[in-house]
């Protein structure tokens, strides 16, 4: 009978123990992130022994497009995600109805125009072909670059609704062919330049500081985020990411891996 209490009593205990780590494992300790390879999920690498010493085990899903990391944390498969920033989480938002917020800045990614044909703006010819990101607010941010030096005149007033239909004057005809984000870097020798955000720029080995034609400013306000469900922003879980990630660990990473301005605290 004593053999038999202590047979039940180990399956009780050990079924205990699975449970509890069970919990642990898939339950409210664990934190997942959809974010973009580079420089996302390395800095999200970079806290996940912060979060741990909290208890928080982080878990990174990486995506390399701007469309499912935000279907993920919009249906509930992920917390969080870190790819993107304000103005085009909220045009996702009203072209979806989806109900993502921001959680809190990290750094920015400078926007630049790149080509693998001409060393200078100067070089560049009538009729050449600029390849610009074909998501509405990254299309209208690229305009506005150039529109910032006079390449060209969008109608006034149009800000980040901008699309090439808006452009009211064309000095040098250039033509803009709309491309998806992810894919701009492998067409960039397809085409005359191509304006590509810092988060795939840098993958392909592109220096916004030492190969960008073009740079959008330093105090740009388009920083990256951590997005995440209306409703969640106050999430234990989300408070210890953003103060891990807005410390000066992570700053002094940034500082010391992108010394030349492709990547910029924002905190």
């Amino acid at each position: 009978m004593k053999r038999v209490f202590l047979l039940l009593f180990s399956v009780i205990f050990c079924a205990g123990v699975f449970i509890s780590c069970a919990k642990k494992d898939n339950g409210q300790n664990v934190l997942t992130v959809a974010a973009s390879p580079e420089p996302h999920k390395a800095i999200l690498e970079l806290v996940a022994d912060d979060l741990a010493k909290e208890n928080i085990i982080l878990k990174i899903t990486e995506f390399t497009d701007y469309i499912t990391p935000n279907e993920a944390v919009e249906s509930g498969e992920q917390l969080a995600n870190f790819f993107q920033h304000v103005p085009y989480m909220e045009s996702f938002n009203n072209e979806h109805g989806y109900h993502l917020v921001s959680a809190g800045n990290v750094h920015v990614e400078p926007l630049a125009l790149y080509s693998s044909k001409y060393k200078s703006m100067s070089e560049f010819k009538a009729g050449d072909t600029i390849a610009i990101p074909n998501d509405p607010t990254n299309e209208a941010r690229a305009l506005l670059l150039l529109d910032s030096i006079n390449l060209i005149m969008l109608r006034n007033g149009v800000g980040l609704a901008a699309t090439p239909q808006d452009i009211e004057e064309n000095p040098s005809n250039f033509a803009f062919k709309e491309i998806e984000a992810a894919t701009l870097p492998r067409v960039l020798s397809d085409v005359d330049g191509a304006v590509i955000n810092g988060n795939y720029a840098i993958p392909a080995g592109l220096s916004a500081a030492k190969d960008g034609l073009l740079v959008e400013g330093k105090d740009s306000p388009y920083a990256n985020i951590i997005a995440v469900k209306q409703g969640n922003e106050n999430d234990p879980r989300i408070k210890a990411l953003i103060k891990a990630l807005q410390s000066d660990k992570v700053r002094k990473y940034i500082v010391e891996k992108y010394p030349n301005g492709e990547v910029v605290p924002a905190f």
